[in-house]
């Protein structure tokens, strides 16, 4: 029987990743440190059938006794969050981009046997996604906007050429990444650390572009973490969805039954050195979402979104995910949509604590100067 360790397999993803496995047929080793911003205990959806070991993925005797009796290695662990990486730098450096460097250092040293590895990357690398100029048809690959630009509330890309408003098309792997935030850099960071020492010695691995990830289990008493999971906190506190600039940014929302099953088809398939994006390819607005999301609870009537109208430093504007390759690679096609996903993660987040610590985050945000005005 093949065993599989998956770090961070206690979390929202990596736990998915661990029941799927499990179901079909692997032997699962967990590593993971319950990070306290996420876990307040030991969580209750655990898999029983798995093996558990509370310890952290920096630890380097720890994980070269793990290494020494995995033959696949599905590394998920991550600190997570684009605002808060923008100033606890050294923390998100150091447990997303050392630690991988750590993992793979050991790998290499203790002459690691391993018959695969899949790494969790993130479409936050990306920047921007990929545009198309109307007037020219041609694709355009945009830089963060201005701050002046942002200022005036002009929220839309334009051409640099002929100045007519850019249209965003799926985003290939084949786009230049320009990451912009520390969590977007240590995450391709991970992406590249991997496939590059495991070419070098001829290790099969797979790094996986998630795209945004929904779905039961995301940490409701998180605020750095998934809009979905931020927004459902604050209506189940009855206080509104604060959104930013005018609701209308978009993104591609992946449920994460989608994401587990791309991993095991990861490690099933014969795709070696490649990075792909594992989205829907369907972009849903920001506005949307609050607005499904309130309806679903049945709060309709007493809650509407916030539109803030004003923005983030760093925020993109549109990107959602060409998934031509994850199916070339991984015969992977996305098979949860958008309605029945959400009612998903709703009927498990009725259950569900949900401290809203939004405002706290938010202020945090404000003090360090990364929230502006138009």
């Amino acid at each position: 029987m093949t065993h599989v360790l998956v770090t961070g397999g206690a979390g929202f993803i990596g736990s998915h990743i661990v029941d799927e496995l499990i179901d079909e047929g692997y032997d699962v080793t967990v590593v993971d440190n319950l990070t306290e911003q996420v876990h307040d205990s030991e969580p209750d959806y655990l898999n029983e059938e798995a093996d558990y070991v509370w310890g952290d993925v920096r630890d380097r005797e720890l994980m070269t006794e793990l290494l020494e009796e995995a033959d696949v290695l599905n590394h998920q662990a991550s600190a997570v969050g684009v605002g808060q990486s923008m100033y606890e730098i050294e923390k998100y450096v150091e447990v997303n981009t050392l630690a991988t460097a750590r993992i793979l250092d050991i790998i290499v040293n203790e002459e690691i046997d391993l018959e695969k590895v899949v790494v969790a990357s993130s479409m936050s690398s990306y920047g921007e996604g990929a545009y198309r100029c109307p007037e020219e048809d041609e694709v355009r690959h945009p830089p963060l906007r201005g701050e002046e630009q942002m200022k005036d509330g002009q929220w839309e890309h334009l051409c640099s050429e002929c100045g007519a408003e850019l249209e965003p098309i799926p985003t290939p792997e084949s786009k230049p990444r320009e990451s912009t935030s520390v969590y977007a850099i240590s995450k391709k960071d991970q992406e590249e650390l991997t496939l590059s020492v495991c070419r070098a010695y001829d290790i099969p691995a797979v790094a996986l572009r998630y795209f945004n990830i929904y779905g039961s289990r995301q940490s409701l008493n998180n605020p750095y973490t998934g809009v979905c999971a931020i927004f459902s906190s604050r209506i189940k506190n009855d206080n509104p969805p604060l959104i930013f600039e005018d609701g209308e940014q978009t993104r591609d929302f992946i449920h994460v039954s989608d994401v587990a099953r791309a991993n095991r088809l990861a490690m099933e398939s014969e795709a070696d050195d490649v990075a792909v994006n594992i989205g829907t390819g369907s972009p849903v607005s920001i506005r949307e979402i609050a607005q499904t999301l309130i309806e679903l609870y049945g709060k309709e009537d007493a809650l509407e979104p916030e539109i803030a109208n004003d923005f983030r430093q760093g925020d993109i504007r549109h990107c959602y995910a060409d998934n031509d390759l994850a199916a070339e690679e991984l015969g992977f096609e996305p098979e949860v949509d958008f309605e029945d996903g959400m009612r998903e993660l709703v009927e498990w987040g009725r259950d569900a604590e949900a401290e809203d610590r939004f405002e706290e985050a938010h202020a945090e945000l404000e003090e360090k100067g990364l929230v502006g005005e138009d």
